[in-house]
């Protein structure tokens, strides 16, 4: 007579090795991208409020896809961003093949499960939410894990971060405290990060996050060294974002 129990549980040690197997690659999308575009679903913002309150998980993500993102990233802060985690497994389930940035506050493991639990590839961590210490643990759990790990800076006070060489390195354009947007901070602490990740192989991929709305300040970006360029509001807040890409990306 068949075992239920032992098929069940033969089942859930399947699932979990899904779970724990290699996701696809944020690093290595923006490295082998011609724009290095990650296209971020993003409804709502604390200072502008609604971008796209309509905005669906299910269809804007895998319009960027079929437009030549070279990676998503998806707001899950429920209450000042209106996100949620089910929006990545939403996504998932549209077809996204791409890497998903799981993009939250994110100060304790059991959210760093979350994110692996809902189908990201990447957990972002703010230098400027976690002591340094906390900072190592949380990305050794997302390691472990099989996540990828964007590290974000703003200040030159937080490059330190990066001594902890996460997968990739980002300079929030937007300062978290004020949410004023400038452009010219990645430029600014471009060279010093370098100095510190190196050039090697194995040297983190640097991103330059927020505020980005026009494609020669990507080209200028990438001449100071970026391989990846989050972009959101730009494109959130036209009536068809994944239209509004392709057209960014062919301006490129």
């Amino acid at each position: 007579m068949k075992d239920i129990l032992q098929e069940i549980v033969a089942t859930k040690r399947s699932e979990l090795e899904q779970m724990k197997a290699k996701k696809p690659s944020l690093r290595e999308a923006l490295l082998n991208s011609d724009s290095g575009i990650i296209a971020e679903f993003k409804r709502r913002s604390p200072s502008k409020g609604w971008i796209k309150e309509e905005g669906r998980a299910d269809q804007i993500p895998l319009s960027y896809q079929q437009n030549g993102a070279a990676a998503l990233s998806i707001l899950t802060d429920q209450k000042y961003f209106g996100g949620h985690d089910d929006f990545i497994r939403a996504a998932r389930l549209s077809g996204v093949t791409l890497p998903i940035l799981y993009k939250n506050f994110v100060i304790d493991e059991m959210q760093v499960y979350e994110a692996a639990l809902c189908g990201a590839s990447a957990v972002l961590l703010i230098a400027a939410c976690l002591p340094k210490v906390r900072c190592r643990a949380l990305m050794g759990l997302a390691h472990e894990l099989g996540l990828e790990v964007l590290l974000e800076t703003h200040s030159e006070a937080e490059l330190e971060y990066a001594e902890l060489r996460p997968d990739l390195c980002g300079i929030n354009n937007r300062n978290l405290g004020s949410f004023v947007t400038d452009v010219d901070n990645s430029f600014r602490l471009a060279e010093r990060l370098h100095s510190i990740c190196g050039n090697g192989s194995d040297a983190p991929v640097l991103v330059s996050e927020s505020g980005i709305s026009n494609p020669d300040t990507v080209r200028q970006l990438r001449q100071a060294g970026f391989r990846g360029f989050l972009i959101g509001e730009t494109f959130m807040k036209m009536p068809d974002p994944g239209k509004a890409l392709n057209e960014f990306i062919s301006a490129l």
